[in-house]
Order: structure tokens, then C-alpha cells, then sequence
């Protein structure tokens, strides 16, 4: 049950690739350099056949197995970075100002070339795999925008799996569960028109930053006393704009957050309550309220059947014990959930040890948890297409 010899053996080669990659992070769908890079690999491993542009800026490679004709499973890592400075003082820290790999994409960008040079190499399997490099996971949806693309129909791809490290678990351990896995993303703003004037003249103006406040603290009921406290829901309210003199009330304040659900009902109803307090109590002192409400990504949902399979190649690496079926959900959001929506499959997590958090200036990933990545997409790919 240990990791593979291979794997082991490519980890200085691949923690190469990570170290190069995680100097030059780039953001979003511009991610040129790293799909280039990806690209190159793919070529120099020998895979059938190389897509790129999917999703804009996304890469797929095809990779046929040597035991006959079967189904085509597909096996994701995204691309982007993060808008941050770096602080690690790691010798390969980012050289580009105002950008940096914080959240370990060039971990999992790594491990999946490790992973395709592997079954390149082998060949161990009846089917296909596609290895998709996907950009724009930090904000921009570049999964749905793979998947609107065709990517799927495209590579006739059946069953599609992601993976993502875990500061605080350790190096060499996984964890998943059935269901609900990680929150939808959705983003509010309310604008709040009132009416200004001189601050020691209050009760001629309508303030809209008394009312603003008064949205911020009712909105917290949408957790405490509108959902069902065994559901899950975040509603945090993260700006607060108004005013720009000690002696003026200001005309307007403008409120923004975002709300986090686990269950589509939910986020329906928290949706239509932070339009209900916010318009009641506005109206209630006489201001005009404004609210926009913009629904992200959705509700990762991991499929049982996949999630069964996912977890069985973890643990055929890793042993049961250093395995989790039942991994807490996390209102981070994820945008593989495009992909899940799209086709079964399942979304797990890969220990990075103790280490400093996701999205934190001084995180970087674990270069240790390499031969544990490749070896768990090398045995889910050939357990799922066993001849």
C-alpha cells in the first residue's frame, strides 16, 4: 500500500516543475506561460493527443491505454494564483509583485504532469485519461467555462475527479465525503440612498450609515434564527463604504458581502431574505435600498459511487487509516463543481502538513506530498479502467 516507486522516483523532477512554476504565477485565464509549460510537458511525455484553448486558455491531454478500448475518465488540477505578495522567503518564491501561488495550484498543476508522464509511460490501463490543466479556478470560473466548451463531449469523458492539498492534515493522508463537500460562492451588495447633511443636524437628513447598521446586525438572523441550525450558512457582511468628513452625514452607504450555503434551498432563502431585511428596514427609515445579488459557483457535490472509488485508490496508497470518508464540508468554494454538475465524480483533499493556510502571503506548497498526488491519480486511473 505504499506510494509508488516511480512517483517517488519523479518527485525531484517534479518538484522541479512545481518550484519553476510557483516563481512565475500568473492570474486567472491569463495563464500563457504556465499552459505553455504544460503543454511542452505533454509533448515531451508522448500523450496522444493535446487540446489547447479549451476554456479559453485550458489544456487537455489524451492518454490511451495499451489493454484495449474503454471509457475515458477525466482527472483535473487548476492553474491560476492568486492576486498577493508572497512573504515565505522560500528561495523559489514568486518573482512577479503583487502575485503568488497561495493556494498550491502549482502543486496540483504538478502533480498531474507527474501523474500523465507516469501513465504515458505505462500505459497500464483500457481506456483513456484525460489530464485537464484548467485556469481562472480563483474567481473566474474557468471550469464552466471548459465545460462550455464541449471539453466533455469532446474527449467523451464519463467520470471527472479533482484534487486539492490541506494545510493542517498531514502529508501522506486524504480525505473526502458523499455530498455536499464545499459551499457556493455567492457575492451581495446593498446600496443604501439616504439623505445628507450636517452632522449636528441629524434629524433633518435620513443617515443612511444608522441604517446600514441596522442591515448588518438583522442580517446575521439569517443564520441564527431563519435556517435550520443543523444546515449550514455564512453570511458575512466584508465592506462598509460611506462618509468622508467628521461633520457630514453622508448621502449613501454601500454594504457588500458574500453568503456561503451548503443546500440550494438554503441559498434561496438566504437570498431572499437579505433582499427582505434590507428593503424592510429601509424602508422602515425612510431610505432607498438598492440590492444586487450575484449567485458564483455552486455547491461541489461529490457523487457516492464516485466518491467510493476515489477513496478506495487513496486508501490503496495511503492504507485505510490514513484515509477520511467523512471529511467535514468547508464553505470555501471550488469551482470543479462545473465539472461535477457536468459528470459524476468526486473531489478530495491531499495532506500538505503543517504549513501556513490557504490564501496566507507566507503558504507554500509541500513538495513531500508529490509522490503521495502522483501515486493517487496513477491508481484511481488504472483501478477505474482496469481491464
Amino acid at each position: 500500500m505504499p506510494i509508488l516507486n516511480r512517483a517517488a522516483e519523479l518527485q525531484n523532477e517534479v518538484t522541479e516543475w512545481r518550484r519553476h512554476l510557483h516563481t512565475k504565477p500568473e492570474l486567472l485565464f491569463a495563464v500563457e506561460n504556465t499552459a505553455a509549460f504544460v503543454e511542452n510537458k505533454l509533448k515531451e511525455f508522448g500523450v496522444d493527443e493535446i487540446v489547447t484553448g479549451l476554456g479559453r486558455t485550458g489544456v487537455v491531454g489524451l492518454i490511451r491505454g495499451n489493454l484495449g478500448e474503454g471509457r475515458t475518465i477525466g482527472l483535473r488540477a487548476d492553474m491560476d494564483a492568486l492576486p498577493m505578495t508572497e512573504t515565505s522567503g522560500k528561495p523559489w518564491a514568486s518573482t512577479t509583485a503583487g502575485k503568488m501561488h497561495a493556494c498550491g495550484h502549482d502543486g496540483h498543476t504538478a502533480m498531474l504532469l507527474g501523474a500523465a508522464k507516469y501513465l504515458a509511460e505505462t500505459r497500464n490501463f483500457k481506456g483513456a485519461v484525460a489530464v485537464i490543466f484548467q485556469p481562472a479556478e480563483e474567481g473566474g470560473g474557468g471550469g464552466n467555462e471548459m465545460v462550455k466548451d464541449g471539453m466533455m463531449e469532446r474527449f467523451a469523458i464519463e467520470e471527472v475527479y479533482g484534487m486539492h492539498n490541506m494545510p493542517g492534515m498531514p502529508v501522506g493522508q486524504f480525505g473526502s465525503r458523499t455530498g455536499p463537500i464545499m459551499a457556493s460562492t455567492d457575492e451581495f451588495t446593498v446600496t443604501i440612498d439616504g439623505r445628507g447633511g450636517h452632522a449636528a443636524q441629524p434629524h433633518k437628513t435620513i443617515d443612511p450609515i444608522v441604517v446600514g447598521s441596522q442591515i448588518v446586525g438583522a442580517l446575521q438572523t439569517i443564520a441564527s434564527r431563519t435556517v435550520d441550525p443543523l444546515a449550514s450558512v455564512v453570511v458575512s457582511v466584508t465592506k462598509f463604504n460611506a462618509g468622508f468628513a467628521h461633520n457630514i452625514i453622508p448621502e449613501q452607504a454601500i454594504l457588500a458581502g458574500t453568503v456561503r450555503t451548503l443546500m440550494p434551498e438554503v441559498r434561496d432563502l438566504a437570498e431572499q431574505r437579505i433582499k427582505q431585511i434590507s428593503e424592510s428596514l429601509g424602508s422602515a427609515y425612510g431610505a432607498k435600498i438598492r440590492v444586487s445579488y450575484g449567485r458564483n459557483y455552486p455547491v461541489t457535490v461529490n457523487h457516492r459511487q464516485e466518491t467510493a472509488y476515489a477513496l478506495a485508490a487513496a486508501a490503496n496508497i495511503a492504507g485505510e487509516s490514513q484515509v477520511s470518508g467523512d471529511l467535514d464540508p468547508m464553505m470555501g468554494g471550488e469551482d470543479f463543481s462545473y465539472m461535477l454538475l457536468a459528470r459524476p465524480g468526486a473531489f478530495i483533499f491531499i495532506g500538505n502538513g503543517d504549513t501556513a493556510g490557504l490564501h496566507n502571503p507566507g503558504y507554500d506548497f509541500n513538495d513531500e506530498a508529490i509522490p503521495h498526488g502522483i501515486s493517487y491519480w496513477v491508481k484511481l486511473a488504472e483501478m477505474r479502467l482496469a481491464a
